[in-house]
């Protein structure tokens, strides 16, 4: 199966947080309170895939109030924290999601995401991933996880899906409904 047939199908993207929606760095405050970067552009390309139809979730080995806020800002549907089997929480929201492997755009970036990599329709990894993932991948976006990977898979995505111009004039006549969230 090629590039874009894989890309028809999916429904939705499934994605690592540190080196994917984050540049992989821990920011630590004085008080020891984690922060971390996430990049506006990425949340956009959510943002429009999710007023095309697209479901989005987060699968990650970590756990941390900063990746719950950002995934309620862009109205994830699945948010699983604390998964160091990452395979285990592949099946676990296909499970909870009701959707096929097939259907399943998988962005993972380290070793840790080689079972979902493995298992999804449609594996993509960041331009810096590990050797391993990128070996795994589908699709190797040329931005690094955290500097817009995500916004470029979107695009990639909707562009197949033939949704990519209608939802340029969606963004060009006006901004979604409030309901639509934060990029």
């Amino acid at each position: 199966m090629n590039l874009d047939e894989r890309a028809r199908r999916i429904r939705f993207i499934l994605m690592d947080c540190d080196g994917v929606l984050t540049d992989g760095g821990l920011y630590y405050g004085a008080e020891g309170e984690l922060f971390k970067r996430f990049d506006v552009k990425d949340g956009h390309g959510l943002v429009m895939w999710r007023l095309s139809g697209g479901r989005s979730g987060v699968l990650t080995a970590r756990t941390g109030k900063a990746i719950q806020k950002r995934a309620e800002e862009l109205k994830f549907e699945l948010v699983l924290q604390g998964h160091r089997d990452k395979r285990k929480g592949f099946l676990e929201a296909l499970d909870r999601t009701g959707l096929s492997a097939e259907e399943v755009c998988y962005v993972g970036d380290e070793t840790n995401d080689l079972g979902p990599l493995s298992l999804c329709g449609l594996a993509v990894t960041p331009a810096d991933a590990v050797a391993e993932a990128r070996a795994q991948a589908h699709l190797i976006t040329q931005a690094p996880g955290g500097h817009g990977a995500v916004r470029e898979l979107c695009e990639f995505l909707l562009r197949a899906q033939g949704k990519w111009d209608g939802m340029v004039e969606l963004m060009r006549h006006g901004a979604p409904p409030a309901t639509a969230g934060k990029p």
